[in-house]
């Protein structure tokens, strides 16, 4: 099994996002900001069992609503027009017919309510269990027999809901809760939402690699005609699982911001991206001509926006660690599920087998060129270049001709 990864803190610097309340969220982040201090935490219980997962999300305190506070009461970050905008995402009725599935571990009450605060806020349609937009199960389907509940995996479940829909409004959701944040619980719970009909999943967790992973690949990931993608982490150099798998897309994470520029966004590599070498997955053929510098399997494939200090705003009224209501959150956490419904939004899952299409439609990606997740001995592994790097593999999307 795959070893322990505890839960984890640690601390950053939270720039002045500088982002209002209004639908477009979409102001410049000033370089030369002040910077209060941010603590960032990963959403995951502590645990002293082996085998388990952490979420990959990352709250910026500085910019989050705490209880009984009055600042920061309404959403700061990105919404869903500015992701749109920074990737190029058609509107109107793309995505109309698809699902997305996310998979967590454990309960989340308020998820329903939760997300319908959110997509009031920035006028997106409702999508209801009434409806049959929204679905909630357990890894068996069970509707009404749900996991325990748990405060930091809810707010990932929020953040995962959240991005599915500020980046494919018209898709349909499907939230599955694992029963334990455990990889065969979690795994399980891919192979409930693939047999619900999904046609992308979104993994937000990782955890150590381990000699079994080559058999989770088959048992969990291995879904031809699904798009299944899977966070990078967010500790830098390192791979984690099921990052690693080569069935799914490992996705990496940015820092983003508005620009002067033909796009009006700008990409940097985030510099606590995860990226690295597989230690026993093969590399898979898709690979093999952009000299990743990996012997086996590489991470990431593509990449989204994941610095906490250019978040994305999301709303959880599960209290955790004091922080409710409208928060900021970063990490590899919110790029797993923005390109899980681009791949939605392409309409092409049917023909996904793995993360092979982005490798042959390299023009339909923004190529980050800059930044860096720390220092390799092969570069291209921690720092940004044009072509294939660790930090944001091939790129982030230029609307959905890349996948």
């Amino acid at each position: 099994m795959p070893r322990l990864i505890p839960t984890l803190a640690f601390a950053v610097t939270a720039a002045a996002v500088g982002l209002g309340a209004s639908p477009a969220l979409a102001a410049t982040v000033p370089a030369a900001a002040a910077a209060p201090a941010a603590t960032a935490h990963f959403s995951a219980p502590a645990t002293s069992a082996a085998g388990y997962a952490h979420s990959d999300a990352i709250r910026n305190n500085a910019k989050s609503h705490k209880v009984n506070a009055t600042a920061n009461a309404t959403p700061s970050g990105y919404g869903p027009s500015s992701i749109q905008s920074a990737y190029a995402l058609p509107s109107s009725t793309a995505g109309s017919g698809e699902t997305v599935a996310i998979v967590d571990a454990y309960n989340d009450p308020n998820a329903a309510a939760d997300l319908a605060v959110y997509r009031s806020e920035f006028g997106l349609s409702a999508c209801t269990v009434a409806s049959g937009c929204l679905k909630i199960v357990s890894q068996t389907g069970s509707t009404t027999s749900l996991p325990a509940k748990n405060a930091g995996w809810a707010t990932e479940e929020s953040l995962d809901l959240d991005m599915v829909s500020a980046t494919c409004p018209n898709c349909k959701i499907i939230l599955v809760e694992a029963t334990t944040s455990s990889n065969a619980n979690l795994g399980k719970a891919v192979n409930e939402a693939a047999s619900l009909g999904a046609n992308a999943i979104s993994n937000s967790y990782g955890g150590s690699e381990s000699s079994t992973d080559t058999t989770y690949d088959t048992s969990y990931y291995d879904h031809p005609g699904i798009a299944i993608t899977a966070s990078s982490g967010d500790s830098g150099y390192g791979a984690q699982y099921p990052a690693a798998s080569p069935y799914v897309t490992a996705v990496g994470g940015t820092s983003l911001s508005t620009a002067s520029n033909t796009r009006g966004w700008t990409e940097t590599a985030w510099s606590d991206a995860g990226a690295g070498c597989s230690a026993y997955d093969a590399q898979p053929s898709y690979q093999a001509s952009v000299g990743t510098g990996c012997a086996k399997r590489a991470i990431a494939d593509v990449s989204a926006v994941a610095d906490p200090n250019t978040g994305v705003a999301t709303y959880d009224s599960t209290s955790y660690e004091g922080y409710v209501g409208w928060q900021v959150y970063g990490g590899t956490s919110v790029a797993s599920p923005i390109i899980a419904s681009v791949y939605a939004l392409a309409g092409n899952t049917s023909s996904v087998d793995n993360a092979a299409l982005a490798y042959a439609n390299t023009g339909s990606l923004y190529d980050v060129t800059s930044g860096s997740d720390g220092s390799c001995s092969v570069s291209q592994l921690c720092t940004a270049r044009v072509g294939w790097d660790g930090p944001t593999g091939l790129g982030t999307p230029d609307g959905v001709g890349a996948f």
